[in-house]
């Protein structure tokens, strides 16, 4: 199994009086920038890093990074710098990428140097996903919407083209023209990084995920929608003529244990305070209506067979907007000690039966001492017991098991040191 750690890392400043425990309502794209505050700022970066790092300490296998734009609730607005500062300071832990918006890209040839450069100062440990991105992103960067599931197949392919094909070569797309593409940088990793792809169940990107046979990510999802989506990229895999295993699916929830059960209480609430009140707790007048059905995002001709899936998978229209004791009752908030958080876990694993999981922690209103408590009884109670388990319940990770394959995996610095010998011996 394949274990990573992940927060949004939230603009946190209760001064403001907008990123409270009670602070006011936010639309999204509502809120100006003028309360921004660039020492705060600084100060949270360097604390969220300072947590990716710990967390490799514990023995996470993946420091998880994401990216939204102009907004407070994620401060990850250019990810990839995130990952590059990562990939120098860690040693271990892959650096995982949930992940770039391809659409958003008008020169995805810049992407694929960016993502190189990291796979190589880290010596090979870049996941790269990939995200469409919802409104907010669309109308942050002026991306004509109605273009986004185009964009993104096609810079997908351009991508890895650009990764695996020795140039001198000329692309002519829809989107993308380029007459000299030959990136002086090339990933560490033969052919490529793994591409991950997560999302809320987009019927397109789900299938397209199982043709591709890249593994699929739900992300804060309930139980059983996220169940039913694992079973379309099943059998979409058995169409394509392969066996999907836990190897291709991944599930994201929140998780936080602490030292007693009362303390993982009063800071397990924290994950619907501060800047993701807005967007987690379901609050009224919160969600920019404007943002939430642009053209081309969604399509009636692109839902999935059970509209559960869709809509329901993160409570409905209001993403993740169920009452903090709902998400408890529902296991997508898990909060406890080590010793009644292990259980609830484990029914998670049973249920959904994923290869790689990921812990949502350190979020809200946490502070640095929260989450750094949660990490550290992680490390040493948490992450031993669900590796166990995973072995009891036979959940290989996508590093044990190719998702493509369904063999073996091996490791690509392995494959690059045959071929330095077969060259040597030419």
């Amino acid at each position: 199994m394949f274990i990573g750690y992940f927060t949004e890392r939230p603009y946190q400043d209760p001064q403001s009086g907008y990123f409270g425990a009670t602070g006011k309502p936010i639309t999204d794209l509502g809120l100006s920038n003028d309360i921004y505050n660039p020492d705060l700022g600084a100060d949270l970066y360097n604390r969220y890093l300072d947590e990716k790092v710990y967390a490799e300490e514990m023995g996470f296998d993946g420091l998880v990074l994401n990216e939204h734009h102009s907004t407070p609730f994620c401060m990850g607005g250019a990810m990839n710098v995130e990952a590059s500062i990562l990939a120098r300071l860690t040693t271990r832990a892959k650096i995982v990428l949930l992940g770039n918006i391809l659409p958003l890209w008008d020169d995805p040839l810049w992407l694929v140097e960016q993502l190189a450069m990291i796979d190589l100062i880290s010596r090979g440990r870049l996941v790269s996903g990939w995200v469409r991105g919802t409104g907010r992103e669309s109308v942050a960067h002026n991306i004509p919407p109605h273009h986004n599931w185009e964009r993104f197949q096609e810079a997908h392919e351009f991508v890895v083209k650009a990764w695996t094909s020795p140039g001198p070569f000329r692309w002519e797309g829809k989107h993308y023209h380029f007459r000299h593409v030959n990136p002086w940088v090339r990933p560490y990793q033969r052919p490529h990084p793994q591409i991950w792809l997560p999302g809320v169940v987009s019927r397109d990107s789900l299938l397209w995920a199982a043709r591709k046979r890249i593994p699929y990510i739900m992300l804060a999802t309930e139980m059983e929608p996220t169940r039913q989506a694992f079973q379309i990229y099943r059998d979409t895999a058995t169409e394509e003529g392969y066996q999907a295993g836990p190897q291709n699916i991944g599930y994201l929830w929140k998780v936080h244990v602490d030292e007693t059960e009362e303390l993982a209480e009063r800071t397990g609430r924290k994950y619907v305070q501060g800047p993701s009140n807005p967007f987690l707790a379901g609050n009224e007048g919160t969600n920019n209506a404007a943002l939430m059905g642009l053209p081309g995002l969604t399509s009636r001709r692109r839902v999935l067979p059970t509209q559960a899936v869709a809509t329901t998978a993160r409570g409905g229209t209001n993403v993740l907007g169920r009452p903090y004791e709902q998400q408890i009752e529902d296991y997508t908030i898990i909060c406890g000690t080590p010793k009644t958080v292990i259980p609830k876990i484990r029914h998670v694993l049973e249920y959904i039966r994923p290869g790689s999981i990921f812990f949502w922690d350190g979020d809200g209103a946490m502070t640095h001492d929260d989450a750094m408590r949660s990490l550290r009884l992680m490390g040493q109670e948490v992450i031993p017991a669900v590796r166990e388990m995973a072995k009891e319940l036979e959940l290989p990770g996508p590093f044990e098991v190719d998702s493509a394959t369904g063999k073996p995996y091996e490791a690509q610095p392995a494959a690059r040191a045959q071929e330095s010998a077969h060259a040597a011996s030419v």
